[in-house]
């Protein structure tokens, strides 16, 4: 499993690394990032609850 940022859609709410710190953070610009290039199995839920929140639809979960 991968997520997909889109940088320019992104506003910073933070929303996603609320709800899966381990998986998103927030750059200095306060745009998203995903903290590991591919996401463990054990974090899958989490990365999928965090990709969920985003009030922009800023991540896609790709499998």
């Amino acid at each position: 499993m991968k997520i997909e940022t889109n940088r320019a859609a992104c506003e910073g709410h933070g929303l996603c690394e609320q709800t899966a710190p381990d998986i998103y953070a927030l750059d200095e610009q306060g745009y998203v990032y995903v903290r590991v290039p591919e996401i463990p199995p054990g974090l899958e839920a989490s990365a999928e609850a965090g990709a969920r929140v985003c009030p922009v639809a800023a991540l896609q979960v790709r499998r």
